[in-house]
């Protein structure tokens, strides 16, 4: 196998880990935790809570018909993660460091939308954090692993590509 190919096809395995973990996590969680009866972890701080969110990350668009979440938010997920690999493979502007967060980003997006195709209620969420009023917020919206890693790994990209422009820049002067 070519080094250049090796280079994009590992980060991946990072992405079917994701995937693997976050639908293993919520085969458990619909088994054994109570439907919308919040079970503490660390007192009131870290709480699971097992709900159904059929709308998009922060419920964003919980108030449109169910039909058209269900058409919206199975066509706009698959759409964007098709755009991600696109830019994944054919790209040669990434860092290693990029590939792997975009491979979480990738595994993280995939494991929601395998919810999707699933569960026609929606995407089992099951991470309930109090949020002590910051945003206005008493708890931050409940989520799962999938949107950790997206939410996670898009953070650590952003400071990637800034880390490597700011390096570009840098050489460009010197």
């Amino acid at each position: 196998m070519k080094n250049e190919t090796k280079e994009k096809l590992l980060p991946l395995t990072l992405s079917a880990g994701i995937i693997i973990i976050d639908q293993i996590s919520k085969i458990i969680v619909t088994h054994v935790l109570p439907y919308a009866k919040p079970v503490n972890v660390l007192g009131n701080f870290l709480r699971l809570a097992y709900i159904k969110n059929p709308a998009i990350g922060f419920s964003i668009g919980r108030n449109l018909p169910s039909a058209t979440q269900r058409t919206l938010f199975l066509i706009l997920p698959l759409a964007v993660i098709v755009i991600l690999f696109l830019f994944y493979f054919f790209t040669k502007e990434l860092t290693g460091s990029q590939r792997w967060a975009f491979a979480a980003i990738i595994g993280g997006g995939i494991g929601n939308m395998l919810d999707r195709f699933i569960r026609s209620d929606g995407v089992v969420d099951f991470i309930d954090v109090k949020f002590y009023g910051i945003f206005g917020l008493r708890r931050w919206p409940t989520f799962n692993i999938a949107d950790s890693s997206v939410v996670i790994a898009g953070i650590i990209l952003l400071i990637l590509f800034i880390i490597e422009e700011t390096r570009k820049k840098n050489e460009q002067k010197g």
